[in-house]
């Protein structure tokens, strides 16, 4: 039984991703971030005889070497990712993101490991060039977070240059659905609306995304983790279409039969200079190079999470109120 090893585990992409894996038959060991609770986030629940649930941090190398062990693939997803938080706490994204990676890759040039597929994002683009974005686009570091993820891109393939690492970016554009932060713009629109306001406090509605549902995301990545002959390559996993974040909003509340107006919210600008007003994504290479493609649209994918996010026990674990950074 191969044994897939997943970092970030316990977050929204990861839970979804280890939950996958262990449909498909793998053997998974998931890393939840170490606290003194004991408490693995989103696998809390998830119990399966396949699935070993560790705790511990990617900052410390040791550690990292310590759970690549025995493992055929990697899948590394443990970052910080909200963007506003990266403008006052810089340093933990350097920390997380960018050695983070460095000690994975490490670890896996080590342990001799089949795979490693290292998360990357669409927010290394920037604000399109030219679209639809595909992999050669140039990289613009428009947030701290960017820029660390430029950067652990760039710790990753050097690894493939320098030492042969079976390493394959993955560079997921912009996911949603089910467990997702109340940052993200969907869960917060979604969330506000169940809670019964009328007012929906946004931020910059002119910006457009791709969006894409996390069941498509997390089969991108193992499709990524099993395909023959892709080392050295960095992949987009996206829907290659775009919608505008009004454009969204609007259909969220229709298909919640909800009359809101929207209302712009200060602190959730980003400052000028630092706003991607555009991201459309080329999906072609991966569609190319594995037997991938988006298989929900977005009005699917919406319905689905706002069924989840309404569910009053889902629904309780958010602070709808308050701006998460």
């Amino acid at each position: 039984m191969e044994k897939v090893l997943v970092t970030g585990a316990d977050g929204f992409i990861g839970s979804h991703l280890v939950e996958l894996l262990l449909e498909e038959g793998y053997g998974v060991r998931a890393l939840s971030q170490y606290n003194s609770f004991n408490y693995w986030g989103w696998l809390e629940g998830l119990e399966h005889q396949r699935l070993e649930v560790v705790c511990g941090d990617v900052r410390d190398p040791n550690f990292c070497r310590h759970i690549t062990h025995g493992c055929d693939t990697v899948l590394h997803l443990a970052a910080l990712i909200a963007i506003p938080y990266s403008y006052v706490a810089p340093d933990s994204y350097v920390d997380t993101n960018i050695r983070g990676t460095l000690n994975m890759c490490q670890a896996a040039r080590d342990e001799g490991v089949r795979r490693i597929v290292v998360t990357s994002t669409s927010e290394v683009y920037g604000t399109a060039q030219y679209v639809p974005i595909d992999e050669n686009h140039p990289r613009q570091p428009q947030s701290p977070y960017s820029a660390t993820k430029i950067g652990a891109d760039a710790i990753a393939k050097s690894f493939y240059n320098a030492f042969g690492l079976p390493v394959v970016i993955a560079r997921p554009f912009n996911t949603y659905g089910p467990r997702q932060s109340a940052r993200a713009i969907i869960p917060t629109i979604i969330t506000q609306i169940a809670n019964g306001a009328k007012e929906i406090k946004v931020g910059d509605l002119t910006p457009t995304r791709d969006f894409n549902y996390v069941k498509d995301t997390c089969r991108g990545f193992l499709a990524l983790a099993k395909a023959e002959g892709i080392e050295g390559e960095e992949i987009n996993i996206c829907s290659g279409t775009e919608i505008s974040m009004a454009d969204t909003l609007n259909m969220i509340a229709h298909l919640m039969e909800s009359d809101v107006r929207w209302v712009q919210d200060a602190q959730r600008l980003r400052p000028g200079k630092s706003e991607v007003f555009r991201l459309c994504g080329d999906n072609g290479k991966i569609m190319r190079l594995t037997d991938w493609k988006p298989s929900y649209s977005l009005q699917d994918g919406l319905r689905e999470t706002i069924g989840w996010f309404t569910r009053r026990e889902n629904l309780a674990r958010y602070k709808s109120g308050i701006y998460n950074q």
